[in-house]
């Protein structure tokens, strides 16, 4: 469901609409804790290239691996790798950033949680293919600090320039409103002066898990403001947890989107719009 209040602001066309959707990954297991999700697309010389986080329920692994696919239709997918939580030496693996730079070489960046600790960290690994992500040559590009962690990386390239966003709240939560625990910036688009970002906020640490998607904008990161009083698209089911949107341009025109959304009994699938 998406807000109407919304509807004349800007980022509406790209806001998603799950009756519109298709899901392309299912999650590992039926129920709570079970996700597939947090997205990042990249296009490669034969289609679309897509790394996804897996979860299981915290007692059984929480995020346990990365899987990375590619798909000629961006519809239906094919894992050409999967990197469990084990080879990176983390206690979770939450959202990757998958990039393609201006050589045609790929990176893979990973958020790491530091075993016993609630540090993160991001991480990235360098290839000449998707399918050729080797683990081991990982190296720390962001590490924190002591109170500091940072992860879910989402990183464009703009007027040749490259830039980086990573959750350290980036937005301040609003008190009253249904983000005011806080927010992570999920995706970011940039017509002219005028950024539109993409936020999951949440109200409470109940919601941790099922946080929903809100629109902030400005002319640059520190000028965000979020926009409406309520979430711009959340899940119809229980929990209403809508995600990690990804926005894709695509070489003919138009955009595919990609998101995590909650599902009736409780686990998250990740699904895709043609726009």
């Amino acid at each position: 469901m998406i807000n109407s209040e919304l509807a004349e602001e800007p980022g509406a066309a790209l806001l998603p609409r799950p009756d519109q959707s298709t899901v392309v990954i299912a999650p590992p297991g039926e129920g709570a804790g079970y996700w597939a999700g947090a997205p990042s697309a990249a296009l490669g010389d034969d289609g679309i290239y897509l790394a996804y986080r897996l979860r299981r329920p915290l007692a059984a692994g929480r995020g346990y691996g990365i899987a990375v696919a590619r798909s000629a239709d961006g519809v239906r997918f094919q894992t050409l790798a999967t990197i469990q939580r084990e080879e990176a030496g983390a206690e979770s693996l939450e959202r990757p950033g998958l990039v393609r730079d201006r050589d045609g070489r790929w990176r893979l960046y990973l958020s790491c949680a530091t075993p016993g600790t609630k540090h993160w960290q991001i991480e990235m690994i360098e290839a000449g293919h998707p399918a050729e992500f080797d683990v081991s040559r990982r190296v720390v590009v962001l590490p924190g600090d002591a109170k500091t962690g940072v992860k879910d990386p989402v990183i464009r390239r703009q007027n040749g320039t490259w830039q980086l966003w990573v959750c350290c709240h980036a937005l301040s939560g609003r008190p009253g409103y249904w983000d005011s625990r806080g927010t992570r910036i999920s995706a970011v688009w940039q017509d002219g002066d005028m950024i539109t970002a993409f936020y999951d906020g949440r109200a409470s640490a109940a919601e941790n898990y099922e946080e929903r998607t809100g629109v902030a904008t400005g002319t640059g990161p520190t000028s965000l403001v979020a926009l409406g009083a309520g979430p711009a698209a959340e899940s119809p089911y229980a929990g209403r947890g809508l995600r990690y949107l990804d926005v894709l341009a695509l070489p003919g025109g138009g955009r595919r989107l990609y998101y995590e959304m909650t599902r009736p009994d409780g686990a998250h699938e990740l699904r895709t719009e043609l726009r």
